[in-house]
């Protein structure tokens, strides 16, 4: 590998912190991004299979390496290369600009749980306690910190443990996508690297510590998160296990099970939380198998788990997760669902971003959209594609059996292909059939269930019509309730009361976690079965 001389410089004019351009040593984009910390998306986790990561690229002939084969593989304009295959190799400075991002949109509104105040910090004789044991002394607040590490976002509450109030709310993405947008490929980056895991534990932390710090700032006080003392994190297994530090190999082969799947309390500074470094963090416990502490957490904002009739929660995200149940008897499910409709394997797929194309309509071969922020369009994110599936469907622009007549466009340049919705029905039909199979496997028919609770953005946003025509939802839209982010809100609970802690640990021991594709030996027939648009 050829060094380069340490006054070459790269830009990044799009972030801050790398406006005025940082000294290069080696490696490729990707690589000199991940070491200031600037996120480049990328699926695959820079392994030059998903071509997410392009970049532009201004700056000196000779800097960069000629595009490789793998680059040459995919439609990139001449100043365009893949981050992950643009190696550095000569002088001259160079200028990058990420074409994969925006601001994204990060739902933090949830439900309100109603729950007895009765935290587990408490003051005494100007002291402050956590579970009976002294750790600091009273500082004129006593402060909570909820966190949904989820795969795309990291949202945040702070919670005033003495009034139950929510004191702010802080949400950004999720900076380990720049390692891959799924928890396969960050997984695989452990596995890969050396120093993998501890990579992406100290930048999911590093996240939380930025918006913590921010928010110190704008209250003008240096020592506000000193009087944060207790954290309560939720997120499927990857997510939780790598905020902790712990392994994360066993979810990636067989049996797909997570190490340490039960409850955990460490101090703040054994994960390097600036808060409080006498403050207790605590992992809400896993499931099983990819169901984890965020779908535990949806359980207990909903209590269903204290409920006569069963109801089902469905919480479709990167990772999609199924939870069926009441007083008597809960099972869930897990499987990869979200990811096509989250920008992943869809040409013109994005995120929650400003100017994602977020709902669709066709009338008279007249097409009308809304985008996110009313931007310019850049893309289309996954509530506007199932409106764009729905329409299709509806306008006879696409047979029941998933088929374009051509392919279709909503602009000039963005629009839809048949690969496309291969991608789309595929990712559609797994999460159906497991929700399918739960409510045969839990004994039931369809008319039983109560409610259908849908949980976190992608559930928040979408169009419940629409999700019902294209089969992504059951045919009850009378049982749909959407609890925004269920997750956050089931962490924040926990956070501000014992006996709702009790009741996940209790709740997480009595679920049981199915594994359909093991279960069923045609399950390949029934997910092609749901494929198309039959019922």
């Amino acid at each position: 590998m050829q060094k380069v001389e340490k006054w070459q410089r790269i830009f990044f004019p799009q972030f801050r912190k790398a406006r005025e351009g940082v000294e290069l040593s080696e490696g490729n984009i990707m690589e000199a991004a991940r070491r200031i910390g600037i996120p480049i998306p990328s699926e695959c986790g820079g392994n030059g299979i998903c071509g997410k990561c392009v970049v532009r690229v201004e700056g000196e002939k000779g800097a960069l390496a000629s595009k490789t084969s793998v680059e040459k593989k995919f439609n990139l304009d001449r100043e365009e290369r893949l981050a992950c295959q643009a190696r550095i190799v000569g002088d001259g400075n160079i200028r990058v600009f990420i074409k994969n991002i925006g601001k994204y949109t990060i739902l933090s509104e949830s439900v309100e749980a109603k729950t007895k105040l009765d935290p587990f910090v408490h003051i005494k004789n100007g002291k402050v306690f956590w579970n009976g044991k002294e750790i600091d002394k009273f500082r004129g607040k006593i402060y909570g910190l909820a966190i949904d590490v989820g795969t795309t976002t990291l949202v945040s509450q702070i919670v005033d443990l003495i009034s139950g109030e929510i004191v702010a709310t802080l949400a950004d993405k999720n900076p380990q996508a720049s390692f891959g947008d799924d928890v396969i490929s960050r997984i695989e980056y452990t596995m890969k690297n050396k120093d993998g895991l501890r990579q992406l534990q100290r930048i999911v932390v590093d996240g939380i510590n930025k918006e913590l710090e921010n928010f110190a700032r704008q209250n003008n006080d240096a020592d506000i998160l000193n009087c944060i003392y207790e954290t309560v994190v939720v997120g499927n297994p990857t997510m939780r296990n790598i905020f902790f530090g712990i392994d994360v190999h066993s979810l990636g082969v067989i049996p797909f099970e997570p190490l340490s799947p039960g409850p955990l309390n460490v101090k703040a500074t054994e994960v390097g939380l600036r808060i409080n470094p006498e403050a207790n963090v605590y992992g809400t416990p896993l499931i099983g198998g990819h169901a984890g502490a965020d779908a535990l957490a949806n359980v207990i904002t909903t209590e269903i788990y204290k409920a006569e009739k069963p109801s089902m929660i469905i919480d479709i995200g990167t990772n999609g997760e199924i939870v069926i149940g009441n007083k008597d008897k809960m099972m869930s499910a897990s499987c990869a669902a979200g990811g096509a409709y989250e920008g992943a394997a869809v040409k013109y797929g994005t995120g929650a971003v400003e100017g994602a194309i977020k709902n669709v309509s066709i009338m008279d071969g007249k097409v009308k959209y809304e985008t996110i922020g009313d931007k310019p369009p850049v893309g289309i994110c996954g509530s506007g594609l199932i409106d764009l599936l729905s329409e299709l469907l509806k306008n006879g622009l696409m047979t029941k059996k998933a088929k374009l007549n051509k392919d279709f466009f909503i602009t000039k340049n963005i629009g839809i292909s048949q690969q496309d919705v291969y991608q789309l029905i595929t990712a559609k039909a797994g999460l159906r059939v497991d929700q399918d199979l739960l409510i045969k496997y839990y004994g039931i028919s369809l008319k039983d269930i109560d409610k259908i609770y849908l949980s976190g953005a992608f559930g928040n946003f979408i169009n419940p019509e629409s999700a019902v025509n294209i089969g992504l939802l059951p045919n009850a839209i009378e049982k749909i309730v959407k609890i925004g982010n269920g997750a956050l809100a089931g962490a924040r609970v926990m956070l501000i009361s014992r006996e709702k802690r009790k009741d996940a640990e209790m709740v997480a021991r009595k679920i049981e976690h199915v594994k359909p594709n093991e279960r069923e030996s045609d399950f390949i027939y029934l997910v092609a079965e749901k494929m198309y648009f039959e019922n």
